[in-house]
């Protein structure tokens, strides 16, 4: 044991790698905190690799007041002192963040050296820092990736000059001594299939590494900056605090910032791609030099592998230790995503993300097809008219229509670095392999290829390689060699058969087995081992443009309020049924779309339009057949005293002509309106708007005219489950009061709580709030633009859940299926009377091209019966995700019916404390995980689920799965 006096040695792993961590009883430890801290305190253990650590509670009222610390006996007074030191540091120099160090009190540091029952051992008292840490495995946004990368690089920058007589201490964990540490350990591994992937992948990190290694920068640090050890404030989601000193030293600066980032590869969903967060925010800070950009990953291998046999080894050790324990399977888990992509794969996906990738010159190459073979380029992306009428979800199609061109064309080449869409799976949570590491091709006849450089053929099972000097050209597939050994560029050297799929590969490391396909975000390092085959085949190189560039042009150009989905939004370029494709081929569920309701893309619309405009489209005051056809069957589906139809382009013109033909129709000018909802985004739509969420400030900037009731919601309202009957005679009560004071002209509200999310409005609502409207000579105008058109399933309209008929009824988004059509219906007498307003015209309302759009979306409807799929596939849906609820606290409830559904998200289920940073977070975890999303309500705390009628079960059950995915691992 060290002797606490000044000059004791300091710890060095090699000469005593045992260290089981001290186990000193609770209730001794409480009379020596009373005794020599004087503290009156109840202990719970935290747990530690190699020390004790408990959390001391006052007995008063059992508040956490410290962390006692006994630190290992294996370490030397100058040790406890280097950590102590370092915590005030950074405590002092970085303010804004929480610094677990030692507690001062009465004039003295809470601290010392006592004897126990298990020997002389330092112990000490320190801050509190209160909050929780990143520990298990549950998720952890890009948010969270970056932020530790963040506190990574502030705590080096405040270390970088520090200098301390214990900071040459040797631990097991400081990666200079990685080697040693393999070596001391893999041989006591008992498992033989253990120690060779240990042995395997540190052997490829340090061939790496090693050469570096004199030219790496070297400093004072933290060095164990893991999710273990970083606090994140309550209710918060990002870390301030740190805590557990126990591992600085001096070490190789770029350590700091690999410890880190391995500790987030055992959680959900993480890949190598999910640390480029932290590494870009820590080079922000702390800029990496050239060498340490190359040193990064091997060091993430290394930690992996000193994590996998010094877990394994303490547990052995120290069996009653229960934290050691409990991280194995994290520890075993970071060292296989670690080693899930070759290092030099990650080492370029690091460098794209800090725009520092090194692009090699291709080698010279000859040609590989035979003088005049004509080629055919294949596009299979997200926009290719391949891709059309959903021939996208067919794998078989890119290989016929492939076969189909061969007549036109020699050879059909399906380009290097494309995304292929085609083939992509519809329903996937992890994105999938799109990106082509090559070329494949398909010949019309059978050819032999060339050598477009100097070589050695190999042949084997899985096709043919040409190894030259500076490439390896691989026909994968059908290609056969004509015979091994030596070739001349431009002779013959493989047969490639015709009709049949060949995949040629340009690598620059013979020894790297590159995927013929990667995922997207992948594939910046593993394009960086290949090389374009397009020369070989007299083709321009692939030039991509960067979805975020696509971005940035729409963010200079269009106005910042006209916002889009998501931070960083995924580039959507096609559709089909209830699936959004992106440029990338991933393909996702849209469970948010209602303005598409039959479904993307739908073939009978997309015929009609096309064939219309063949013949005609103009602006509706022409004389044609197509709006009479359509206002008919608009008519057709409500009741027989809404027969008077006017057409325009959009919700927001539904509801201001409706309010304007209330207004004209009674000669007055006040409006009631229900609190927190949208109606749209012109002058009088906007009028009537009070969703706080839509407009901050829309209850204090309403006009005069307009009036707001409380929000009828059963749930979240004043009047909540039984007592929401109170909502009508309340509505009905402040009507009669305002028809006392002005003249009443109608009453606007969605006929069922679309905007707060699918909140059905208490029974009887309408029926005597309509009827106190028209007491006072108002009209009731019913804003159908999101819960109408068999969205509700039982009920084509919202108002027939009420039992009531409205007087006047807007609607939209449904009806155009995404094409830019609405409809105001009311009664004949009533229409009549907007003539006191001059006339009513829409240029492109009731075109003849919207005319033939709103027709067949009412045909497709009944059609499909895609009413009667909202009733079954939403009842199956709101089934399971009422089920979710009852596993789940943070869900509140389940709203709504058919296909108009809203999983509210409450913090508290009894004071329904909304959880809107929660609800966001959720939104962007499920985007991740294959489905579109977003929140609603005054609060943003609710899900609208509101997908196309088309909604298969199996793409609810996607969602539902998904949605439990993520409230159980976390977001």
């Amino acid at each position: 044991m060290p002797n606490p006096a000044d000059g004791a040695p300091l710890f060095d792993f090699f000469a005593q790698p045992a260290l089981p961590a001290p186990d000193v009883p609770a209730d001794e430890l409480t009379g020596l905190v009373a005794r020599e801290f004087g503290l009156d305190v109840r202990l719970r253990s935290l747990g530690s690799q190699q020390d004790q650590n408990l959390m001391a509670h006052a007995v008063a009222d059992d508040e956490p007041v410290a962390v006692l610390k006994l630190s290992n006996p294996a370490f030397s007074a100058a040790e406890v002192d280097l950590q102590d030191h370092v915590a005030a540091l950074l405590a002092r120099e970085l303010p804004d963040l929480r610094v677990a160090h030692v507690l001062h009190r009465d004039g003295r540091d809470l601290r010392g050296w006592f004897d126990t029952s298990r020997g002389r051992l330092h112990a000490r008292l320190l801050t509190v820092v209160h909050g929780r840490t990143l520990n298990g495995s549950g998720y952890l946004a890009p948010a969270v990736v970056e932020r530790l990368g963040v506190l990574a690089a502030a705590v080096s920058r405040a270390l970088e000059h520090v200098e301390h007589p214990a900071q040459e201490r040797v631990l097991q964990w400081d990666l200079q001594h990685a080697r040693r540490v393999v070596e001391l350990l893999a041989p006591r591994e008992p498992d033989t299939a253990v120690r060779e992937r240990v042995v395997t992948a540190a052997t490829a990190a340090l061939a790496v590494l090693e050469p570096l290694a004199a030219r790496l920068p070297a400093q004072l640090g933290h060095f164990d900056l893991t999710d273990d050890n970083v606090v994140v404030p309550p209710g918060g989601r990002l870390p301030d605090g740190v805590v557990d000193f126990g591992d600085v030293l001096r070490s190789w600066r770029v350590g700091e910032l690999a410890v880190t980032i391995s500790s987030v590869l055992h959680h959900a969903g993480a890949d190598a791609s999910s640390t480029l967060p932290a590494v870009r925010a820590f080079d922000a800070a702390r800029s990496l030099t050239d060498d340490e950009v190359e040193a990064l990953w091997p060091l993430v291998v290394l930690r992996g592998a000193v994590l996998v046999l010094s877990g394994r080894d303490q547990a052995v050790l120290d069996p009653g230790n229960a934290y050691a324990q409990d991280g194995l399977d994290r520890e075993r888990r970071i060292l296989e995503v670690a080693t899930e992509l070759p290092i030099p794969v990650v080492t370029a996906l690091v460098r794209h993300a800090l725009g520092r990738s090194r692009p090699a010159a291709p080698p010279p190459a000859a040609p590989l097809l035979p003088p005049g073979t004509t080629v055919d380029v294949l596009d299979a992306g997200t926009r290719s008219e391949v891709n059309d009428l959903g021939a996208w979800t067919d794998a078989g199609t890119l290989e016929r229509e492939a076969l189909r061109r061969l007549g036109a064309a020699d050879v059909v080449a399906l380009p290097h670095a494309a995304p292929v869409l085609t083939g992509s799976p519809a329903l996937s949570a992890e994105p999938p392999a799109t990106v082509p590491t090559g070329t494949t091709l398909w010949a019309a006849r059978g050819f032999t290829a060339l050598a477009p450089f100097a070589g050695h053929v190999r042949a084997g099972d899985g096709g043919v390689e040409l190894v030259g000097g500076e490439a390896v050209l691989r026909l994968s597939g059908a290609a056969a060699a004509t015979g091994p050994g030596p070739v001349r560029t431009g002779q013959g050297f493989a047969a490639v058969p015709a009709h049949r799929a060949v995949h040629v590969q340009v690598l620059r490391d013979a020894a790297l087995d590159v995927p013929a396909r990667v995922r997207a975000a992948h594939a910046p390092g593993w394009l960086a081992q290949v090389h374009d085959p397009a020369p070989l085949l007299g083709l321009p190189p692939a030039v991509a443009v960067p979805a975020a560039e696509v971005l940035h042009r729409r963010e200079r150009v269009l106005a910042g309020v006209q916002e889009h989905y998501y931070a960083d939004p995924p580039q959507i370029e096609r559709g089909w049924r209830e699936h959004l494709a992106d440029v990338n081929g991933r393909v996702y569920l849209d469970m948010v779309n209602n303005v598409t309701s039959i479904g993307h893309a739908h073939p009978r619309v997309a015929e009609a339009a096309h064939r219309q405009l063949r013949l005609l489209n103009t602006n509706s005051r022409f004389h044609y057949a197509a709006v009479a056809e359509f206002a008919e069957k608009i008519a057709g589906t409500l009741p027989d005293e809404l027969d008077t139809v006017f057409l325009v382009n959009s919700g927001s013109e539904a509801v201001d002509l409706a309010l304007r033909i209330a207004m004209a129709a009674t000669g007055r000018r006040h409006v009631v309106a229900m609190r927190e909802a949208y109606h749209g985004w012109t002058f009088a739509s906007d009028a009537v708007s009070t969703s706080i969420a839509d407009n901050p400030a829309a209850l204090g900037t309403r006009p005069d005219w307009v009036h707001a009731v409380d929000a009828a919601n059963p749930y979240r309202g004043r009047h909540r489950g039984p007592q929401a009957h109170r909502y009508a005679p309340e509505a009905v009560a402040a009507i009669r009061e305002l028809a006392s004071r002005v003249d009443l002209a109608g009453f606007v509200a969605e006929t069922y709580f679309g905007n707060a999310g699918g909140v059905a409005l208490p029974p009887g609502y309408l029926e005597a709030v309509y009827a106190a409207v028209r007491e006072a000579g108002g009209l009731a105008v019913a804003d159908e633009v999101q819960v109408g058109y068999g969205r509700l399933g039982r009920w084509f309209w919202g108002f027939e859940q009420q039992g009531v008929v409205p007087d006047v009824v807007a609607v939209a988004k449904s009806v155009g299926n995404g094409f830019p059509v609405g409809a105001v219906v009311t009664s004949r007498a009533v229409a009549d009377r907007y003539r006191t307003q001059g006339y009513f015209f829409s240029s492109t309302g009731g075109s003849p091209l919207s005319s033939v759009v709103g027709s067949t979306v009412l045909d497709v409807i009944a059609d499909e019966r895609l009413q009667e799929n909202a009733v079954a596939v939403g009842d199956h849906l709101r089934a399971r995700l009422r089920e979710i609820a009852g596993r789940h606290d943070l869900v509140g409830a389940v709203h709504g019916d058919g296909l108009y559904l809203g999983v509210e998200f409450v913090r508290d289920r009894a004071t329904l404390e909304p959880a809107t940073e929660e609800t966001a977070a959720i939104c962007d975890r499920l985007l991740g995980l294959g489905v579109v999303m977003q929140p609603t309500g005054d609060h943003q705390n609710v899900l609208k689920v509101k997908p196309p009628l088309c909604l298969a079960r199996e793409s609810a059950d996607f969602f539902a799965d998904a949605l439990e995915r993520v409230l159980h691992e976390g977001w």
